[in-house]
């Protein structure tokens, strides 16, 4: 009997550590035109003790037990177009904190409709809330896209959503490996999807400098929401997965 393709990194939904005061909880996988994606959020505890959610996953009362642990929740960040709709399960359960949401996400209409109220749009630099922890960057693109990346300075942790996806083929199933090997995606030297390079690419000058500041801050780790993310040598690696974006 065939061995079952698991494209997800159990265990599921619940916090596993990256670095002082850095999680990750993996979870999926999703079904983005009939491919199986794992996805995941990565958490921060701020200085001030408080939990920063970046794309946050399915809510679940476990996870939400064992995060509490760590530290009361006091932000949810939507970094994109698409990585938005377990926010309103988490904001339900979590009423004090607050929703951020990348620039023009709270004017698309399928977000107005899903009941998600948004409370900050994320600026361009980080705000006081987390400028002591996290440094921001907005990677711009055509057809309202906006990715907003984040770098924790103290663990040299780049957090980044799908500028970069890494699937490893061999947990995907067989018929579906041609498809992403086509679209760019898959692991060792994972890239955007073709589809978001080129919407990002249009932006030109503004989108090459955000991806030469991402390079910039020289992360040693990159962790992002699809497929085996960067454990080290992540400032080569992102470069590599980057080329298409940098200015030569």
């Amino acid at each position: 009997m065939p061995q079952r393709v698991e494209p997800t990194y159990p265990p599921l939904d619940v916090p596993k550590p990256v670095a002082e005061r850095v999680w990750i909880v993996d979870s999926g996988p999703l079904h983005v035109l009939g491919m199986p994606l794992p996805v995941r959020m990565t958490v921060v505890r701020l200085a001030d003790g408080s939990l920063w959610l970046h794309s946050p996953t399915r809510y679940d009362p476990d996870l939400h037990d064992a995060l509490s642990r760590l530290g009361p929740i006091r932000h949810l960040v939507a970094p994109n177009s698409a990585h938005w709709t377990f926010v309103a399960a988490w904001q339900t359960q979590c009423p004090e904190a607050t929703v951020w949401a990348a620039p023009g996400l709270r004017d698309r209409g399928q977000v107005r409709r899903s009941g998600l109220r948004v409370d900050k749009d994320l600026p361009e630099a980080a705000p006081a809330a987390w400028s002591a922890d996290l440094d921001q960057v907005v990677v711009p693109g055509r057809a309202g896209f906006r990715e907003v990346a984040f770098h924790h300075a103290a663990s040299r942790t780049l957090v980044l959503t799908d500028l970069v996806l890494n699937l490893e083929p061999e947990r995907l199933p067989g018929p579906i490996r041609p498809l992403a090997r086509l679209v760019g995606v898959c692991a060792p030297h994972g890239r955007a999807p073709i589809y978001l390079r080129a919407v990002v690419r249009l932006k030109g000058a503004p989108a090459a400098e955000a991806a030469r500041r991402l390079v910039a801050f020289a992360p040693e780790r990159v962790v992002f929401s699809h497929g085996r993310w960067f454990e080290r040598d992540g400032t080569a690696r992102l470069a590599r997965s980057l080329d298409w974006l940098l200015p030569g």
